[in-house]
């Protein structure tokens, strides 16, 4: 029995000696314990390599506008451990997670003991959230997003009304395989028997995956440029304008904060889920309920600009794709400016062409060191880098001090790699910044 916050959120640190260990049958064992919570819950569920915090975001916020009370199951946490849990974008207070955890453990306990073995961290999450949201803070709708995979994730156990697969590329490749079908395999495990699927995945070799998953589980799919597409994309200063075009209904001139053309197509998988809502389950949600919800929406570490006067911008862009979204919106945005880049990642991504679409894009690139138990080193970095101008740093936080001072106004200043990384920067770049003002 734990009897504080901090004890509690500890113990679920303590489970991360586990590691991953890919299977639902520890939480198929929980749930029964619980007399299956997740069987009472409305969901839905968002897999993807890249753009699953965003689609949650922009579907949450559209829903919200819309008067439903919406949870969601994200990770990783970018600036407080319980927003991973949140109904309507609120995370769980402390005392609720306490109260959480008191009831979670004695079965982790017992499920220790058994051939099973004992739940992993994500595993212990994924139970707190289901039993939340069945027990004690009930909503109308529950948006899961997958933790790693799909096929063995822990969140797989849900039964969902609606699956979304927003795209596939080569990360988690020691997991997950090492070719797009071989992802996109793991990826198609959460489309369940006659559930729709949603999806903006392109790519053949993996689109061919989910199709023939999709048909062998009698899964409606609607694809990305066929039932529903993104037109008229045009970038704005913060943020970007877009239609959708569905072959149920059309919005022209929609609006989103979050920067880049790949945020169109997270925000058009969440204008088709609530287009499919609508027709399908009766859902109440009007066009302004779209507008205003879509531009509300919120998502920390996604091109985030801290500061104008400097320009500091700091971007989540964990593996290949996410770099080469990030390089895009600069080069849309910034083409005459002179950028310079601080990097750091963690060693299990493929560093190589990470690093290599770093050293274009960037006129100098600085790598650094942060305490994270899989972090790739600043000289390992370094020492991938091709880049004429490149340099290492141990300490980030004096590094961007001294970068902050030296940055000119035709300069930008990117802060990128890891979300563990950004999102240590971004409290102390506004606590930085509050200093100065």
């Amino acid at each position: 029995m734990f009897h504080t916050y901090e004890e509690a959120l500890n113990w679920i640190h303590s489970r991360l000696r586990l590691g991953v260990k890919p299977g639902v049958k520890r939480m198929e064992w929980m749930m029964e314990r619980l007399n299956d919570p997740e069987r009472s819950l409305k969901t839905i569920h968002v897999g993807g390599t890249n753009g699953k915090g965003s689609t949650v975001s922009f579907l949450r916020s559209i829903l919200q506008t819309a008067g439903y009370k919406i949870g969601t199951f994200t990770s990783p946490y970018f600036e407080q451990f319980n927003e991973r849990i949140s109904v309507n974008g609120k995370p769980i207070s402390d005392d609720e997670l306490l109260q959480l955890v008191n009831i979670i453990k004695p079965l982790a306990d017992e499920l220790e003991k058994t051939e099973l073995g004992g739940p992993t961290e994500f595993e212990i999450i994924t139970a707190l959230a289901i039993y939340y949201f069945s027990k004690i803070n009930q909503v109308d709708v529950v948006i899961f997003e997958v933790g790693l995979g799909g096929r063995f994730d822990s969140t797989n156990i849900i039964h969902p009304i609606l699956s979304i697969i927003t795209s596939i590329g080569l990360d988690h490749t020691n997991i997950l395989g090492n070719t797009l079908g071989e992802i996109a395999f793991e990826k198609a495990g959460i489309i369940k028997n006659g559930t729709p699927l949603l999806t903006a995945v392109k790519q053949p070799e993996a689109l061919h995956v989910l199709l023939k998953e999709a048909e062998s589980k009698k899964a409606q799919v609607y694809k990305i440029g066929e039932e529903f597409s993104v037109t008229n994309h045009v970038p704005l200063p913060k943020g970007e304008t877009f239609s959708v075009n569905s072959i149920f209904k059309q919005y022209t001139d929609l609006k989103i904060s979050l920067i880049g053309e790949h945020q169109t197509e997270n925000a058009a998988l969440a204008v088709m889920a609530s287009i499919y809502l609508t027709q399908f389950f009766a859902f109440q949600i009007e066009e302004d309920d779209v507008r205003t919800g879509l531009e509300a929406a919120y998502w920390p570490g996604r091109f985030e600009i801290i500061s104008e006067g400097p320009l500091i911008i700091i971007d989540g862009a964990h593996n290949k794709e996410g770099i080469n979204s990030l390089a895009a919106a600069i080069q849309e945005r910034y083409p005459n400016k002179k950028i310079h880049v601080v990097f750091a990642a963690l060693n299990d991504k493929k560093l190589d062409e990470m690093i290599n679409k770093i050293d274009e894009l960037a006129a100098d690139v600085t790598f650094v060191d942060f305490p994270f138990q899989r972090a790739a080193s600043a000289a390992q970095l370094y020492h991938i880098s091709k880049s004429l101008n490149k340099h290492q740093a141990a300490n980030w936080r004096e590094l961007l001090i001294n970068k902050l001072q030296l940055l000119e106004k035709d300069e930008v200043l990117i802060i990128t790699g890891s979300l563990y990384f950004i999102s240590e920067v971004k409290p102390f770049l506004v606590q930085l910044r509050q200093k100065n003002e």
